[in-house]
């Protein structure tokens, strides 16, 4: 039986990590439309008292911490939380107040560390956060602002910090592949927004954060036993595996360094494109992501299952076309079909161009729920290309500080995570009307439109001189490596390919 790739443990294992990260994310998006007041006597047609009270099940549904609050005789909001729209955006918005501050240090930290830790941890004391999340809502709505903005806080650590482990991992040909993995977060939207919703719709609002520490602690151990930092650390991986991704590296990844060149990083046309890229595409998705549950069940009046499995199904196609779009730009990369620099600008103006215009005609069309459903799917989708553009030219600019590049990325360019939802609780304010979201939507394409035209016409996806003075192998000798690796016997060592052999091995390969 053949032994699974160290690399496609550590695939999964990423994939699930995020799934994780963002679960944590979206968890309020869904449940905050069953804790507002009243919600779920208007999704049942209760209209006074007496018909709250003939419905005893509303009541009965078992909740921890009312039990708790009930036998103490403390006080809470029995009929939901009366927050208006200004407060749920805060609230929505607070998970990004201050998760930007962390993205330089999350590199920094994972490259004197490594990923392993704080990747994991940033995942494990995001999740142990869900389990208080439930009982400080009932307490104090500052009390659960102050918890969102530190789980978002140290959860900033985490995305900057898995491209360090990227850059030691994953040959330069395969890093379009191996990133689709980043986009686990959207598996992890899709999964658990129509989840959540049914568990609502069965038990309380309460049991989502219940299933969020339960789920995300599995991933914590999981982790903790199969991931390593370096192939040279795995106790599991094989020889001919260590040997083909130490030799693909080549010499861009040193295991020393000298110090980071700050000034070449903050001067760089490559690595601010890449941040113009990713503000224009996260504006672009957490107005969608954030918002999607709301808009739907304000505007086109969904109940919350249908709620959750509408926002949660674009995130899915989001997954799906970003794993088929990154196997298709690594075979443009190992055919010469294209150079790296232009498969990552195709990829950018997929995933910000593509979708903005997609986002501008749910602007116009969005007063039918068919058109928005569809709409919303289809931008969604198109934003997948993204692990084939900004988040791999990243590791491309520079493996040895890969980590600290995205970290300048997430710390500009996750702004839009805060700022989106104030200006949508602003629009919003008590004006839930077609008019006022077509303005959300118009916003959010300009965004995304801009950010990939001067993407695609002023970036580079080569190696930047800073980097160390190091070098990679050019792409010729990457294609040989590949099909040198294919060969579990390592007989690469033994004698050269032959060239008739070449095209046989290749296409092995690519069936892999």
């Amino acid at each position: 039986m053949a032994q699974v790739e160290a690399r496609t443990v550590l695939w999964y294992m990423t994939f699930m990590g995020f799934i994780v990260n963002y679960m944590i994310r979206i968890n309020l998006n869904i449940t905050i439309v069953d804790m507002i007041a009243g919600k779920a006597i208007q999704n049942s047609s209760v209209n006074n008292d007496s018909d709250l009270a003939a419905l005893p099940e509303l009541n009965e549904r078992f909740s921890l911490e009312r039990w708790f609050m009930d036998r103490a005789n403390i006080s809470y909001e029995k009929r939901g939380f009366a927050w208006n729209e200004k407060q749920q955006a805060a609230l929505l918005g607070s998970f990004f107040w201050a998760h930007w501050t962390l993205q330089i240090p999350g590199g920094i930290l994972a490259t004197k560390y490594g990923t392993k830790l704080v990747f994991g941890w940033s995942n494990g004391i995001g999740v142990f956060c869900c389990f208080l999340i439930p009982i400080i809502s009932y307490w104090s709505y500052t009390g659960l602002i102050i918890i969102r903005v530190f789980q978002g806080w140290i959860t900033g650590l985490a995305w900057p910090s898995m491209h360090v482990l990227t850059a030691k991992w994953i040959p330069p040909n395969e890093r379009s592949k191996f990133v689709s993995a980043y986009l686990g977060s959207s598996v992890g939207v899709a999964l658990f927004y129509p989840i959540f919703g049914y568990v609502i719709d069965w038990t309380r609002w309460e049991w989502v954060y219940y299933i969020c520490g339960i789920v995300g602690t599995l991933w914590f151990i999981a982790w903790q036993f199969l991931v390593y930092d370096s192939p040279a650390q795995h106790p599991r991986i094989t020889d001919s595996e260590r040997k083909y991704i130490e030799k693909s590296l080549g010499a861009s990844v040193q295991s020393t360094k000298g110090p980071t060149p700050w000034r070449a990083i903050a001067t760089s046309r490559p690595v601010w494109l890449n941040v113009v890229a990713q503000w224009g595409g996260i504006w672009g998705l957490f107005t969608l992501m954030t918002h999607a549950p709301t808009y739907f069940r304000l505007i086109h009046h969904w109940n919350v299952r249908a709620t959750g499995f509408l926002s949660g199904l674009p995130h899915l196609m989001r997954m799906l076309f970003a794993y088929v779009f990154s196997i298709f730009a690594d075979y443009l990369l190992r055919t010469d079909r294209l150079s790296r620099t232009n498969v990552r600008k195709l990829a950018t103006f997929v995933c910000c161009g593509v979708k903005g215009l997609l986002v501008c005609a749910l602007a116009y069309f969005g007063y039918n729920a068919t058109a928005a459903i569809v709409l919303v799917t289809l931008a969604t989708m198109f934003h997948g290309a993204v692990s084939s553009g900004p988040l791999a030219s990243m590791v491309d600019l520079s493996p040895n500080y890969a980590g600290i590049v995205l970290g300048v990325s997430g710390m500009i360019g996750g702004m839009p995570g805060f700022i989106s939802p104030y200006i949508v609780g602003q629009l919003t304010l008590n004006n839930q009307t077609i008019d006022a979201w077509k303005n959300v939507f118009l916003l959010s394409s300009v965004m995304l439109t801009g950010s990939g035209i001067l993407y695609v016409l002023f970036s580079e996806s080569t190696l930047q001189p800073w980097n160390g003075g190091c070098h990679q192998l050019p792409d010729p000798g990457l294609k040989e490596l590949q099909n040198l690796g294919a060969n579990k016997e390592d007989e690469e060592e033994k004698k050269p390919l032959k060239a008739e052999h070449d095209e046989e091995v290749h296409s092995g390969v690519e069936k892999e």
